[in-house]
């Protein structure tokens, strides 16, 4: 969070497992935008002055009671949401796009965007780019950094970029869908790396932030 509230310039706020994996699939599956929220109250509220909104909420990685997605790309990609709006709350994600206040535009990304938020952030033409892994921790917010500045800086990505996660304990424990509400196909598919042609490019209305695609 510190480092997200510093940012500045293009900031690129990365979450892979799984909130901005699962922006990119509901954009991906007809939803008009995503709204990014820091609190499931505020997601409740939302998402009621919205006709047609669903709610994708976790709190500490785990399912919320009376919502019925829990950050999960698989259940997304599974939901019809053409023309409606996801509303998201995540413990780190939406947390940390909330925090990039210096930030002069901001972009979230995972790994299935990863080739085209490059693009698009090179396009916006800011002579400084942040690249926030909203939890550094996580071995895939950092591969996906490294990819993003490879493909920044026109290199060949590194070949090695998933092999700490995938031969992490805690990814094998997610593969097999040991975490609540997270079935083995989300990192399946969080993984699948540049699958959409499209960047996320996050704004601010008097609703909040909002994410959409943008070819």
């Amino acid at each position: 969070m510190d480092g997200a509230a510093t940012a500045e310039g293009a900031v690129v706020v990365i979450d892979v497992f799984r909130a901005f994996s699962v922006s990119a699939y509901a954009l991906a599956g007809g939803a008009r935008a995503c709204r990014l929220v820091r609190e499931v109250a505020e997601a409740r509220e939302l998402a009621a002055r919205l006709p047609g909104a669903i709610i994708s909420a976790e709190v500490d990685g785990l399912p919320v009671d009376g919502i019925e997605i829990s950050n999960s790309p698989a259940q997304i990609s599974e939901t019809d949401l053409a023309g409606r709006v996801l509303v998201q709350r995540s413990s780190a994600g939406t947390q940390a796009m909330a925090a990039a206040v210096c930030a002069d535009q901001r972009f979230a990304a995972s790994l299935v965007v990863a080739a085209a938020t490059a693009r698009a952030v090179t396009a916006c033409g800011s002579s400084l780019v942040t690249l926030v892994a909203s939890r550094p921790d996580h071995p895939e917010d950092v591969a996906c950094a490294r990819l993003l500045e490879a493909y920044l800086r026109g290199a060949v990505p590194p070949d090695d970029l998933l092999t700490e996660l995938l031969a992490s304990d805690r990814y094998r424990r997610l593969a097999v869908g040991a975490q609540p509400g997270s079935p083995a196909a989300d990192y399946v598919l969080a993984l699948d790396t540049d699958r959409f042609d499209f960047a996320m490019p996050a704004g601010e209305d008097d609703l909040g932030i909002v994410v959409t695609a943008e070819p």
